[in-house]
């Protein structure tokens, strides 16, 4: 199942991203699951915070998806 996420502007980093879906209640904690190797971006997987999402990519975590929206 996908959940969309909706951003305000063209682009959002990975770590705002995360934080918006509700993943990581902290900043810290979201860095922590990046730098573990547990988030994929488009099907890869991604270990910079700061990566540059625009609409139509896919995050995916623990068997979740969010589609930046």
């Amino acid at each position: 199942m996908m959940e969309d996420v909706e951003i305000r502007d063209d682009m959002v980093r990975l770590g705002q991203f995360l934080k918006l879906a509700g993943i990581g209640g902290t900043g810290g904690e979201v860095k922590e699951l990046i730098a573990d190797g547990l988030v994929d971006v488009n099907g890869e997987p991604e270990n910079r915070r700061g990566r540059q999402l625009h609409r139509g990519d896919i995050v995916t975590l623990d068997g979740e998806s969010f589609r930046v929206a």
